[in-house]
């Protein structure tokens, strides 16, 4: 978690440092609607406007990262954890891109994957066993009614922090937090740590002295 949350400013130093200032790696809803350019998907997860853009996604990632990240513990669970980063924010940039087919506005961050693991995050509200909210609890209901109105005020006021004139791709983070809240369970079922069944020897009288 703390390697994700560090690498993004990393990253964007390195964004700062590309003849286009990264513009390369942002995606077009248009342009991927002509069938061209799928690979900034992906590439502009890691793409950001300004420092403080970044550093927000970066402190956000730290925040709700922790609680997903120790469900998934080992090598295997890394990759697993990055795998469920990458796909809610996949799943936040393709609905953003449904959402507006026409627009060529250079679109870019790790917002929509930091909020997929919110939305993960928001099902372990108060669960120190690991186990996941129902979507119908109440308090993840209500958590995630206050963070997607916070969510679309800040979209229809249309700024981003540190990058005057860009508008919030809001649709791409509700999306993305969506994609955590649905994903997390069957994630988990599928790629999760592997529970050892209880066993117990046949004998079960104290050990030999």
């Amino acid at each position: 978690m703390v390697l994700l949350a560090a690498s993004l400013p990393v990253l964007f130093w390195l964004q700062t440092n590309l003849p286009d200032g990264g513009l390369s790696l942002a995606f077009q809803p248009a342009v991927l609607m002509q069938g061209e350019a799928w690979s900034t998907l992906f590439t502009s997860m890691f793409m950001h406007h300004g420092w403080t853009h970044v550093l927000m996604n970066a402190v956000a990632a730290f925040a709700f990262g922790p609680p997903v990240a120790r469900l998934m513990r080992g090598p295997e669970g890394a990759a697993s954890f990055l795998g469920f980063y990458i796909v809610t924010g996949l799943v936040g940039a393709v609905g953003y891109a449904l959402v507006h087919p026409d627009s060529f506005d250079a679109v870019g961050g790790a917002s929509a994957a930091v909020f997929g693991l919110m939305g993960a995050a928001f099902r372990l509200l108060g669960r120190r066993d690991g186990t996941l909210r129902p979507l119908t609890d109440r308090r993840f209901l209500l958590m995630a009614a206050v963070i997607m109105a916070v969510n679309i005020g800040v979209g229809l006021i249309g700024l981003v922090p540190g990058a005057a004139g860009a508008r919030v791709a809001w649709e791409a983070h509700a999306f993305g937090f969506v994609a955590g809240a649905l994903l997390i369970g069957p994630w988990l079922r599928l790629l999760g740590p592997r529970r050892r069944p209880f066993d117990s020897p046949p004998n079960l009288g104290d050990p030999p002295a």
